[in-house]
């Protein structure tokens, strides 16, 4: 039984102001209230009160998430440290953790001051509009509830946002940093842009959800598997453009759940189980599509040892994952280059020439040694000594 006793400190409270001009404007799909109020959430802030005496825009995302919140007409009565932001910019989670352990105001990677930051004490009323507009708002410049504040660098996608405009590149932004640590090069300069182009951008706006799209880049891909077992150079390439469009789909579903806040721990397992069936398909399918039109040859077994080298090296990566003191940078690196989704492109070109025997090779030897080497570099990491201070 734990005996650490040591007082866990509260989460800290959160005041939103929705401003009218801002709250309402969609960013990729999401009003800029719905982002700041899931990102509040997610980065700790608890209890969370909105300030505006209008109705607030429509919140899918909190309402799906079940987000609890107050909404009330005025800024409340602050005497403790809290965090003041308004809808006028676009933050992540990442963003506004890092006001917890040390407090601060947030300034954007171009050195721009946002209006979100810790305060202690209840800033006073801004004056009223000359058109009568009574909605609670940040203070104007002066006073600065923030002057006295270190500033805390936001991240890169992190900007004030006054207009639609700049909501529009704002989300241009937001989706430029959308990649993923495995992406390799044809991940990052074909299989996203083309998927976010003619695919992501549009996914975002309807109820689709990124499960249905990860289960959609499996089926695409296991149909590939099926046609490249029929052992027609033909037909071999058919399979491997169903192939490269299952690997655009598969960067798809991530790029929709990260940009509307979709992420979730069932998905991050359909990711990577559909992809390890995905990869078994293909090399089992190349095999029998080539034994059936060279019996003669080693294909079986090649292809027997591929699918078995990727069996085994999905067991040492799960283990790694069960177990996160085994993923080393060594090794996460060694995972990032080995599950990228690279080879579909060297898998089309060697369809083209009617060279997939030499893909078999590589797959079944590369396969092998991936385990191998990850195995080795978790044994070495749980051997090695904890150091402590």
């Amino acid at each position: 039984m734990s005996t650490d006793t040591s007082p866990v400190s509260p989460p800290l409270p959160a005041v939103l102001v929705a401003r009218p001009e801002t709250a309402g404007l969609p960013l990729v799909a999401l009003p800029l209230l719905d982002r700041l109020l899931v990102a509040t959430h997610r980065a700790g802030f608890s209890p969370i009160v909105v300030v505006s005496d209008r109705p607030l825009p429509p919140l899918p995302r909190s309402s799906a998430w079940k987000i609890p919140f107050t909404h009330l007409p005025a800024i409340p009565s602050i005497q403790a440290p809290t965090l003041l932001a308004s809808t006028d910019q676009h933050l992540t989670p990442a963003d506004l953790r890092q006001l917890l352990p040390a407090g601060g105001r947030l300034v954007s990677s171009q050195n721009t001051l946002l209006p979100a930051g810790i305060v202690t004490v209840t800033p006073p009323s801004p004056p009223r509009g000359s058109r009568g507009d009574e909605t609670p708002s940040l203070p104007p410049p002066q006073p600065d509830p923030w002057s006295h504040l270190p500033h805390r660098k936001a991240g890169p996608v992190a900007r004030p946002i006054t207009d639609a405009t700049s909501a529009r590149e704002a989300g241009e932004v937001l989706w430029a940093s959308l990649n993923s640590s495995v992406d390799g090069a044809v991940d990052r300069w074909f299989n996203r842009p083309v998927g976010r182009r003619l695919l992501s951008r549009w996914l975002v706006h309807t109820v689709i959800s990124p499960n249905q799209i990860s289960c959609s880049a499996t089926l695409i891909g296991v149909v590939a598997g099926f046609l490249f077992t029929l052992g027609s150079p033909p037909v071999a390439i058919l399979a491997a453009v169903l192939f490269q469009i299952s690997a655009i789909i598969d960067c798809v579903d991530g790029d929709v759940a990260r940009a509307v806040f979709k992420e979730s721990p069932l998905g991050k397992w359909l990711d990577i189980v559909g992809d390890q069936v995905v990869h078994a398909a293909i090399f089992a399918g190349i095999a029998i599509g080539l034994w059936r039109s060279q019996p003669d040859g080693p294909y079986l077994w090649l292809g027997a040892s591929a699918v078995l080298g990727g069996i085994l090296s999905f067991l040492v990566v799960l283990r790694g994952l069960r177990d996160p003191s085994r993923i080393t940078g060594r090794l996460q690196a060694l995972i990032d280059k080995a599950t990228n989704r690279d080879f579909s492109v060297l898998v089309l070109i060697l369809a083209l020439f009617d060279r997939l025997g030499w893909f078999l090779w590589l797959t079944t030897f590369g396969s092998h040694a991936f385990w191998i080497i990850a195995l080795t570099i978790q044994a070495n990491a749980h051997r090695s000594p904890v150091k402590t201070s």
